[in-house]
């Protein structure tokens, strides 16, 4: 395994290497340089850090792809495509078409819809399910919805803060917690179902799929943070979800503000009637550019390309990085545990004795925020059990390895090591 990583780390530093020269020359043509210029040494357009014009201080990323963190670093394969795109206008509907047929194909689905984050794919699908490409239904909602079904049935478990999604378009939700309450819960205002997939219930997604396509309602899958494995992509589709939404700023290390939208070809139609550039649609807001369409079809196939089992190596790899630094603190122990739906990627939990240790993991959290470099670690640290899973404890510290940088894994180990050991009783 060592020789395979050694091997697929240099070929990687080789493609790094060529697509930086790539996106230099990029730079130069959108600032007015030309490409062969720019090649032959001319000074290409330096762009300004606005970071540090701003007075802002980035960190390192030892979390994970938290909305508040910014999310992930896109591959420079998937900038080169951004910076390239932004050269030229293109027709928008035209390349959400285009972008959606290409991503379909990819991803083994009936269509597929560029969106401004798995949140817009949720509101979207929604609005689609609702309206159905009716023009005038598309106009009302969510204000008049006299003549529209609008009830979305979700289990009990299920229930969270992106229902604002739906209700966005006017939904009204139907809580359930059995089988038989599911079965009852239909009524001839009945519109769509809405499973979230990193969440346990007591129905599970087999049986909430049979029950809802026995009453011929589109069945919904908020998978947002679900990838990897790759093969989640078209996994939820095929069993038999009509609508499945993903963050294309996590995992996929696409652009902030994507998502995809993927699931039978005649909703993903209707949801895109609903989007952005039409006008008067409740997805109006949910703009995404042309960078960051062409950005996500570029991290479709940055993932496509990568291979799950070489990514948990080289996170395991950080992870233990991290522990060896660590466990030089008296008490530390340190667990890999990867949690078994969202963000299924090697976590590091270091755990200690507060006898000995004389600190909480929120303490230590905020030294790490304010040391030098900053670091922000799993915001699930110290507190209750965490998002996706994850254990919890007042003296569990979570450290997110997937989104280091080169070279910031060994920083993390020293720096979370010099915190704790200061806070040992002597």
């Amino acid at each position: 395994m060592s020789e395979k990583m050694s091997r697929r780390k240099l070929l990687r530093r080789g493609s790094e290497a060529m697509v930086a020269g790539g996106v230099g020359a990029y730079a130069a043509a959108v600032g007015g340089v030309s490409t062969t210029a720019a090649v032959a040494g001319s000074p290409a357009i330096k762009g300004v850090d606005y970071y540090e014009r701003l007075g802002l201080v980035p960190f390192i990323n030892a979390a994970g792809t938290y909305t508040i963190l910014s999310a992930s670093i896109m591959p420079d394969e998937v900038q080169a495509a951004v910076a390239l795109a932004a050269k030229k206008p293109v027709h928008l509907l035209e390349l959400q078409e285009a972008a959606g047929d290409y991503l379909a194909k990819k991803l083994r689905c009936g269509g597929a819809l560029v969106t401004s984050g798995a949140s817009a794919g949720l509101t979207l699908g929604t609005a689609a399910c609702i309206t159905m490409g009716n023009k005038d239904a598309i106009i009302n909602i969510p204000t008049n919805l006299s003549s529209l079904k609008n009830e979305v049935i979700v289990q009990k478990a299920h229930r969270y803060e992106y229902d604002h999604a739906m209700r966005n378009c006017g939904a009204k939700v139907v809580e359930v917690e059995t089988a038989q309450q599911y079965q009852d819960a239909f009524t001839d205002r009945t519109v769509m179902t809405n499973f979230f997939n990193a969440q346990d219930a007591p129905i599970s997604r087999e049986e909430w799929i049979r029950i809802a396509h026995q009453h011929g309602v589109p069945c919904f899958n908020d998978a947002a943070a679900d990838v990897p494995p790759i093969s989640n992509l078209w996994n939820y589709t095929q069993m038999g979800f009509d609508l499945v939404t993903f963050s294309g700023g996590k995992g996929m290390r696409g652009p902030q503000c994507t998502g995809l939208l993927l699931g039978r070809k005649d909703l993903i139609d209707a949801a895109r009637l609903n989007n952005s550039p039409n006008s008067n649609t409740v997805g109006r807001g949910l703009k995404v550019s042309k960078e960051d369409i062409i950005g996500m079809v570029a991290a479709v196939d940055w993932f496509l390309s990568q291979d799950d089992a070489a990514m948990e190596a080289e996170f395991r790899e950080r992870a233990e990085c991290i522990a060896e630094q660590v466990k030089k603190v008296p008490t530390v122990e340190t667990t890999i545990f990867i949690p078994p739906v969202a963000n299924h990627v090697p976590h590091l939990l270091v755990t200690y004795d507060p006898a000995r240790v004389r600190t909480t993991g929120l303490e230590v959290m905020h030294k790490m925020r304010e040391g030098k470099p900053r670091i922000e670690i799993n915001p699930g640290t110290g507190g209750a059990p965490a998002s996706a899973g994850l254990p919890g404890g007042e003296n569990t510290i979570i450290v997110g390895v997937w989104m280091l940088q080169p070279g910031e894994d060994v920083i993390v180990g020293r720096r979370l090591r010099e915190v704790l050991q200061k806070a040992v009783q002597r």
